[in-house]
Order: C-alpha cells, then sequence, then structure tokens
C-alpha cells in the first residue's frame, strides 16, 4: 500500500460587505474574504494539498483566477474536482487536519458543521477530518484582522 502527504495553504484579505465562507460554511461577520471565486481559504487549502499529494500541481493551475468561469464560484466544486480526480487514479483520502487562522470572528460555534462538511465533500468519515481553530495574537495581517489563513495537510493512500 502506498500513502503520500500534501500540504495545503491559502490567504486572503479581508474586506467590509462580503459574504464570510470557510469550509464550505457561511459564517456571521461583518467582512468577508476578498477573491475570484468565493474565496473560501479552508477549501483552497484542502485543494491545493489534495492535488499536491499525488503532484498534480496546483490550484492555481486547475482553477485559474484569471478564468472568467470561476467568477463567485463556491470552492466546494474545487474540492469536488481534485476528489474525483484522486479516486479515478485509484487514490483515497485517508485523514485531515486543518487550522484557520482568524482573529475573529470565534470559530468554535461553526467548527462541527466546517468538520462534517469536509468529511462530506472529502468522502470520509467525520472522524477522519479536524478542523482547528486558531487567532493571529493581534500580530500580522490575521492579528490585524485585515486576513484569515488556512492550512492543511492531507494524507492519501493508494486503493
Amino acid at each position: 500500500m502506498s500513502f503520500r502527504v500534501g500540504l495545503g495553504t491559502d490567504v486572503h484579505r479581508l474586506d467590509s460587505g462580503l459574504p464570510l465562507v470557510l469550509g464550505g460554511v457561511s459564517i456571521e461577520h461583518t467582512q468577508g474574504l476578498v477573491g475570484h471565486s468565493d474565496a473560501d481559504i479552508v477549501l483552497h487549502a484542502i485543494t491545493d494539498a489534495l492535488l499536491g499529494a499525488v503532484g498534480l500541481g496546483d490550484i492555481g493551475e486547475w482553477f485559474p483566477d484569471t478564468d472568467p468561469q470561476w467568477k463567485g464560484a463556491a470552492s466546494e466544486k474545487f474540492v469536488e474536482a481534485a476528489v474525483e480526480k484522486l479516486t479515478s487514479l485509484g487514490w483515497r483520502v485517508v485523514n485531515l487536519d486543518c487550522i484557520i487562522h482568524a482573529q475573529q470572528p470565534k470559530l468554535l460555534p461553526y467548527k462541527e458543521a466546517i468538520r462534517a462538511n469536509l468529511a462530506r465533500l472529502l468522502r470520509v468519515e467525520e472522524n477522519r477530518v479536524n478542523v482547528k481553530a486558531k487567532t493571529g495574537e493581534k500580530v500580522g495581517p490575521v492579528g490585524r484582522q485585515e486576513a484569515m489563513e488556512a492550512t492543511v495537510v492531507v494524507l492519501v493512500e493508494q486503493t
């Protein structure tokens, strides 16, 4: 049996009047993430981790922000496409660990919904997905509430 690890990270700046979506879950907040698609940093980092684990490049190659078809797109489409590709190549997700870096809002009330949605997208049991939230301790762009960032590690195995 063959295993591989993928690492993904994404960061987007915050702005007022935009919806905030993390892990495919709508989050109540006064600001949202700026991006070409829905700017879901969690799903972008997951897409990069999945593609990277099996040597398929990165999200920018598959879903470039210069392509108008991805304008405002739900990032779930990116994860679904990456999972479908991995599956077609004989790979499956073993587990995923994710850190969401955000000074505000507090994400504890949303973590279980994010976890459940990620498990659904990755086609795994919920106990194979972990979601952590960290503040920026008021340091750097995250701490000053200028941006949010996500970091993901995924283990895949060849079936």
